[in-house]
């Protein structure tokens, strides 16, 4: 039997060409060239300053692999390491680079704010491209996986409710230390100001807490885990918004009252009866179920779910994105906006190919 040559051992005369080993139209090709064509000047900014002895790895460089790696559901920075030793279009992207998972991992930790923000430039770079219009969103929710303590984390609201009754109870033990003498031959034997110190180490620790808490919101908006840009990142309102009744509500209404856009809001689970409300309480929710019972609305809410769920699906089945890798809802943020805009890529590359 004559078979073609097969020599493991056998040495290339000169060496072979990275851009050879993948086929033309390769994803990482796609991320490679969409990555040369964003502002990548804030990355920059950090490394300003150092000289030969602190040179680190070339930020355009560690962003491709970090993206194309998000894009191919690989998110452990150890997975990723051992990717660029194993992985033809990591080793193209990175350019037989080899990062250590450490380097890898504080990369994306110190630039996760930057990497959060690519996302409104590649949203901006595919309307460019005509491959993304804004008329109709529809607004869904999916849970995923977060690394924190439910013993340390404490909510904005559920901080606030603690702090009032914390203040309740030490002004009740301060009340009753005033009439502790009186009280004394029926009371059982407490130590008051213990217990008043106890509380107020407790109320000083939440109020330093919800100080950091409400600094981090004013710098980056983050109270609903929300970016500036993440409400106009076309630079225009939609036309239409879709919601399901996890996002009903009287206050919301008021917000969206004086709102060009179209809003459509369910007031209740689909083959289900809406939920009730009082019409003389609440006009706009009133305003609403009235909406919904025009064939228009109707219409128009049917698509709700072909619109929204398809991107959770895609996030969770086609990339395995199910737990975050950051601790705090700012970081959380962020990485969810590296994971969309992995996403966004792919499908942009699919689309362009197309």
């Amino acid at each position: 039997m004559s078979y073609l040559p097969y020599e493991p051992q056998q040495q290339a005369l000169l060496p072979h060409a990275l851009q050879d080993w993948l086929p033309e139209g390769h994803l990482a090709y796609f991320i490679s060239d969409t990555v040369d064509s964003l502002d990548l000047q804030a990355f920059h900014a950090r490394y300003e300053g150092g000289g030969s002895r602190n040179q680190p790895f070339h930020p355009a460089m560690m962003v491709k692999v970090l993206v194309y790696a998000y894009a191919t559901g690989v998110f452990s920075s150890r997975k990723i390491a051992k990717k660029l030793h194993e992985d033809v279009a990591f080793r193209v992207l990175a350019a037989d680079n080899f990062p250590a998972h450490r380097t890898i991992s504080d990369f994306r930790a110190f630039h996760l704010k930057e990497l959060g923000e690519l996302f409104v430039q590649v949203v901006r770079l595919a309307r460019e491209m005509g491959l993304v219009k804004l008329g109709t969103i529809a607004v869904d929710g999916t849970k995923v996986k977060a690394n924190a303590s439910r013993h340390k984390a404490m909510s904005y609201g559920h901080m606030l409710k603690a702090e009032a009754e914390l203040k309740a109870q030490i002004a009740a033990l301060l009340q009753r230390a005033k009439t502790a003498d009186q009280a004394e031959k029926n009371e059982p034997e407490v130590d008051i100001p213990a217990q008043i110190a106890r509380r107020q180490d407790r109320l000083d620790a939440i109020a330093q807490a919800r100080a950091r808490l409400e600094q981090r919101q004013r710098e980056t908006e983050l109270g609903k885990g929300r970016d500036p840009d993440d409400r106009d990142n076309l630079g225009q309102r939609p036309k239409q918004v879709l919601a399901d009744t996890g996002y009903r509500g009287e206050s919301v209404f008021e917000q969206l009252a004086n709102c060009d856009t179209d809003v459509i809001v369910s007031l209740g689970r689909e083959g289900k009866k809406l939920v009730r409300f009082d019409r003389q309480r609440s006009p706009l929710t009133a305003q609403m179920a009235d909406k919904l019972l025009t064939d228009k609305a109707k219409d128009a809410y049917r698509r709700r779910k072909w619109i929204a769920e398809p991107p959770n699906g895609w996030v969770k089945n086609v990339l395995g994105f199910r737990q975050f890798s950051m601790r705090g809802l700012h970081r959380v943020s962020a990485e969810c906006k590296l994971v969309c805009m992995a996403l966004n890529l792919r499908r942009m590359a699919t689309l362009s190919a197309s």
